[in-house]
């Protein structure tokens, strides 16, 4: 990312939505920014800590997003404005500390950012985060381009000292990530001196008055948002049928009318400021219009809450017709389009939309499959969660006695696809994975004799699971942990964690070991290279064969992109075309469709393996899966 203090004020700049996100809080006079890394939120920290140094304020990668909450809130006790940033799966994480501190309230402003993931591009959900909003009682705001990204962060911060509470900003992967025309305003000059009055006590008690406050600062969020101007309307003053759409629906619902050429037809009424929603601008436009259709994502949000409210003033605003969700017209799951919307408004105006001619469509579809070659979606090549899951699936193949792997968040959970082998049975959220192994430990005496795995990156062994092992330790749970370590976040992009010892802006930190937690616990533990296969095979069988009791096995070798940074790997590979054996390699093309590593392909012209020399990173580990040894990995040096 860049130096976002480094952009001159009143000229246009082409920003993701997450970078004027990051400005808008800059602009603001953010002091503290925290966050834990997860797509599409990360780019915001990214370019926070990029731009610390120059702004004069600090920012971490915290180990997760409830202690990321925590030590914004802790700035915002001190007078200070503060930041913390997520994904929605992250919202879970800190969900406990966020009720609770929407009753103690805050002192200087802090904003919450929860990036939602429509369709889970990049998630193991597609969960909708603004229920947070609704559950805690925290006013939420939805902007739909990254300009008003960068606005309402500003107002975001303003709004929360006016009602001293948290207040939510939400964005969405496609917002996050789309770049527009930004004009950025002014940076602060001075931000105030942190200080706790010791008298001050931010707490939850007594929780009824505090609670009854909480209700009243929300309404009290709610005069002042109703009064921002983010929320717009644009259409007939009549409309045969008006659309309530947030966030980037409000400009596909634009789009769709367009498309319908309904725009005289078409009111569009943009909620920005969505909770607590505007009674009165509600109110208004109900009345003007007959049919109402809802566009957003994810979940039915605005839908239900206008309903709730229609029902309470259906007598005065007589009877209306509702589309969206509920009613079949637009999908419940997955992400909207102008396409959907235009084939929703068509539906309900009786106009004729169609989208590509189907026939069309299965031709192009067609002669994409013909022109472009199948790629499927798996691990990088050379990447050592690929040797890993070879050798897990090997021991406990070996060990016969059909063994369970449970598994959660990151590249690793690829685990449960083809590239993995199949040898993930249990994803769920981060840390998972410990607890359901610890789970199935204790089931010996009721009958359960399967071997039991656990696999844990190391980002998400010091996010979430700490607790997990420490339960199994202390109960005495018979699994075997493998901790995946390739020293870096690597699916979210490469950020740093406790165990790099590096920090967000790229200072040097303390470096916390696995070794040493394991150590601590008291736990029997062996460091083994993934790229070793034979050793990482018998450590793993050895293990599961042995004496019960909880186990760790510290699988460590750095993410071969990471490698690829600082130097590449040391071997380069070839295919010794008289000893491969092609089909007649006992198992059907072994190297290439068992073991799948991109670096290899298949030459149906010669009927022999070869390997691709753009692809292949030269880490040595299929030479040791050939069964004809074919695959020979050379000394990079030896073949210069």
């Amino acid at each position: 990312m860049a130096d976002l203090t480094k952009l001159k004020p009143g000229e246009i700049a082409l920003l993701q939505g997450n970078e004027a996100i990051a400005r808008g809080a800059l602009e603001a006079g953010l002091s503290l920014a925290a966050a834990y890394p997860g797509n599409p939120s990360s780019e915001i920290l990214e370019s926070l800590a990029d731009s610390a140094a120059s702004a004069g304020i600090y920012v971490e990668w915290s180990v997760n997003e409830k202690v990321a909450v925590e030590t914004a809130a802790a700035a915002s006790f001190t007078g200070l404005r503060a930041m913390a940033s997520m994904k929605q799966n992250g919202v879970n994480v800190a969900q406990d500390f966020i009720c609770n501190l929407t009753i103690s309230g805050t002192r200087g402003g802090m904003v919450l950012v929860t990036a939602d993931d429509p369709s889970g591009i990049s998630s193991t959900n597609e969960e909708d985060a603004r229920f947070i909003a609704r559950l805690a009682d925290l006013p939420l705001l939805e902007p739909t381009t990254p300009a008003e990204c960068l606005a309402m962060t500003k107002f975001a911060f303003d709004l929360s000292e006016a009602i001293g509470n948290l207040v939510v900003l939400r964005s969405l992967s496609r917002l996050s990530h789309t770049r527009a025309g930004v004009v950025p305003g002014p940076l602060p000059n001075s931000r105030p001196r942190p200080h706790w009055d010791p008298k001050q006590a931010w707490s939850t008690t007594p929780v009824v008055a505090k609670h009854q406050a909480m209700k009243d600062k929300l309404a009290k969020a709610g005069q002042i948002m109703a009064g921002s101007g983010f929320n717009t309307y644009s259409g007939p003053p009549a409309p045969e049928l008006l659309v309530i759409a947030s966030g980037s629906s409000a400009l596909y619902a634009a789009e769709a009318a367009a498309l319908l050429g309904a725009a005289d037809r078409v009111g569009l009424l943009k909620l920005a400021c969505t909770w607590p929603l505007d009674e009165a601008l509600l109110l208004k436009h109900l009345a003007a219009a007959g049919q109402v259709l809802f566009a957003e994502e994810v979940d039915p949000f605005i839908e239900t809450e206008v309903k709730a409210f229609y029902a309470q003033h259906a007598p005065d605003l007589g009877v209306k017709r509702f589309f969206g969700k509920a009613s079949g017209h637009l999908p419940r799951v997955g992400e909207l389009s102008p396409g959907r919307l235009a084939r929703a408004m068509g539906a309900i105006l009786g106009l004729d939309w169609r989208g590509a001619d189907p026939a069309y469509a299965a031709q192009v579809q067609q002669a994409n499959a013909q022109l472009v070659p199948f790629r499927e979606f798996g691990f990088c090549p050379g990447c050592p969660h690929r040797a890993s899951y070879w050798a897990i699936k090997q021991a406990l193949a070996l060990d016969g006695r059909q063994g369970i792997v449970s598994g959660d968040i990151g590249c690793y959970t690829l685990g449960i696809h083809t590239t993995g082998f199949r040898r993930v049975n249990s994803v769920h959220c981060m840390g998972s994975g410990l607890g359901v192994a610890s789970g199935l430990g204790k089931l010996k005496e009721q009958g359960f004799d399967q071997p039991v795995v656990s696999v844990v990156g190391d980002s998400t062994f010091f996010h979430a699971a700490l607790p997990g092992l420490v339960n199994a330790r202390w109960n005495q749970s018979n699994y075997l942990l493998i901790v995946l370590d390739n020293s870096a976040t690597a699916m979210t992009g490469f950020q740093p964690h406790p165990g790099t010892g590096m920090t967000a802006t790229g200072q040097a930190g303390t470096s916390v070991d696995v070794e040493d937690v394991c150590r601590g616990l008291g736990l029997d533990f062996q460091v083994v290279d993934p790229y070793d296969l034979a050793a990482a095979q018998e450590a793993v069988f050895d293990a599961v064969q042995g004496a019960p009791g909880l186990k760790v096995l510290i699988f460590r070798r750095v993410c071969a992109l990471v490698q690829g940074r600082r130097g590449g790997h040391p071997y380069h590979m070839t295919i010794d075309q008289g000893l491969c054996r092609g089909d007649d390699c006992g198992c059907h093309r072994f190297c290439s469709r068992a073991f799948r590593c991109p670096g290899l392909s298949f030459d149906e012209k010669t009927g022999r393996a070869v390997i691709d020399e753009v692809v292949c990173v030269g880490c040595g580990v299929c030479a040791q899966i050939c069964p004809a040894g074919a695959i020979r990995a050379e000394a990079k040096e030896a073949a210069a």
